[in-house]
């Protein structure tokens, strides 16, 4: 268990670009893929073993510097419309911490890894605040933790990792690694008239908890061994173990609800920077992110193979629709999906999970900011049920699940033996030597 600790704010500053943003360039309109995402931040959270503290300074500098590519992220958003590029720039906070870096690593805590972000990710603030805040947390005896959070209304999961790399390659000199952004995502979807946030969805409150299983390189092959078939002969990592957590999750449903069948669908999330016409390039900053949504009805198959074989017909149909029309003629590709799972978060009579990937991004290469790479990276969930988010483990081959279920489904899920055979639940970061 993870002792009590203390956290304490000692500096706060805002870090503006190291160049004005010029006047041509001080209204950065939103897409209306932008637009229709929640006003929330992204969290992310870099962890370091070292004690060289004075570095924090340069990443300060360089922060700076990359405000200056990234300019609307040192602006101010406004009316679900635009970020006013007013160079306010980035929160910078810098915290210290009553215990040892190996007392959060030995037996991370999703509860406490939220008091290192520096705000609450959930807050509204993203869709009218400041856009990036980033928290230097110091350790007791060394270590640090980055805590990062970016406005969802400018940003998706690749745009943090480009970001990211930018600013580490900055901050450790290594110039020939920055990466100059492309802010092209208005022409593919222009704005709507969208004046106001859109509406929030109303769902049930259940008294949920959020745990962590890490599936290691070796057990996702044979877990893709297990579950090839006919239709799907080579199964990514992702979708082995979105099959695996979707039949575990409904699994433990189904048996804390007394049920023996019950319906379900599984939402996931997609990178469509290559799937779309034309596609565009890793660098795009906005969010390039669709969906689609696999089901599977009361008293269909439930195996393995079929609950993957329902996946890859989901993102093959998504992917097939979304080469058919450019977005800037036709977003029904990217709204449908949103509608649907609308609706079916605030249905009772089935069972309905939400999935992020953040696999392939390679944090861990972005974000060495001369410390060397992180000993490990983290996110935090949101408060919404049956949440579930994929993030690549060091070294790539791994990948870490956070889940999000009510309490007595957890209590099920987390003791499941098939789920157990694959994932190891919640190891040590810590690395000694």
């Amino acid at each position: 268990m993870t002792p009590p600790i203390e956290i304490s704010i000692i500096a706060r500053e805002n870090i503006k670009p190291s160049s004005p943003t010029p006047n041509h360039l001080k209204t950065f309109k939103l897409s209306v893929l932008d637009q229709m995402v929640p006003p929330i931040y992204i969290p992310i959270l870099l962890f370091y073993p070292t004690s060289d503290h004075q570095r924090v300074q340069q990443l300060k500098k360089s922060l700076s510097e990359t405000l200056t590519r990234f300019y609307p992220f040192a602006g101010t958003i406004k009316d679900n419309a635009f970020i006013e590029c007013n160079d306010d720039g980035a929160c910078f906070i810098e915290a210290r911490v009553s215990c040892l870096l190996s007392h959060i690593l030995n037996e991370p805590d999703h509860q406490v890894l939220k008091q290192f972000l520096p705000i609450n990710f959930e807050s509204s603030e993203a869709g009218k605040g400041c856009v990036l805040l980033v928290q230097a947390n110091y350790f007791k005896g060394g270590g640090i933790a980055v805590g990062l959070c970016l406005s969802h209304k400018i940003a998706d999961a690749a745009t943090l990792s480009t970001f990211i790399r930018s600013w580490a390659a900055s901050a450790s000199g290594a110039d020939q690694r920055v990466v100059n952004p492309l802010f092209d995502s208005v022409p593919m979807a222009p704005p709507k008239d969208i004046s106001v946030d859109p509406p929030s969805v109303e769902m049930k409150v259940y008294k949920s908890v959020t745990k962590r299983f890490v599936f290691h390189g070796s057990k996702i092959a044979a877990l893709k061994a297990k579950v090839a078939n006919n239709f799907v002969e080579n199964p990514t990592r992702v979708e082995a173990l979105a099959a695996l957590i979707w039949k575990c999750a409904r699994k433990a449903s189904r048996v804390t609800l007394g049920f023996s069948s019950r319906p379900s669908a599984f939402y996931q999330n997609v990178n469509i920077r290559n799937k779309i016409v034309p596609p565009v390039p890793n660098g795009s900053v906005g969010n390039f992110v669709g969906s689609f949504i696999a089901r599977s009805e009361e008293g269909a198959e439930t195996d393995l193979r079929g609950l993957i074989a329902e996946l890859r017909k989901g993102i093959e149909q998504f992917t097939s629709k979304a080469k058919r029309v450019p977005l800037s003629e036709d977003i029904s590709v990217i709204s449908e999906p949103q509608m649907a799972a609308i609706g079916l978060l605030s249905r009772d009579d089935m069972d309905f999970y939400l999935c992020t990937s953040w696999c392939r991004f390679e944090l861990y290469e972005a974000a060495d900011f001369g410390w060397g790479k992180p000993m490990w990276v983290s996110t935090a969930v949101p408060t919404c049920n049956n949440m579930v988010i994929l993030v690549d483990a060091e070294g790539g081959d791994g990948i870490e699940c956070w889940i999000r279920l009510n309490e007595d489904e957890m209590k099920v899920f987390e003791c499941d033996q098939e789920l157990l055979s694959y994932a190891a639940f919640n190891p040590s970061v810590w690395k000694t030597g």
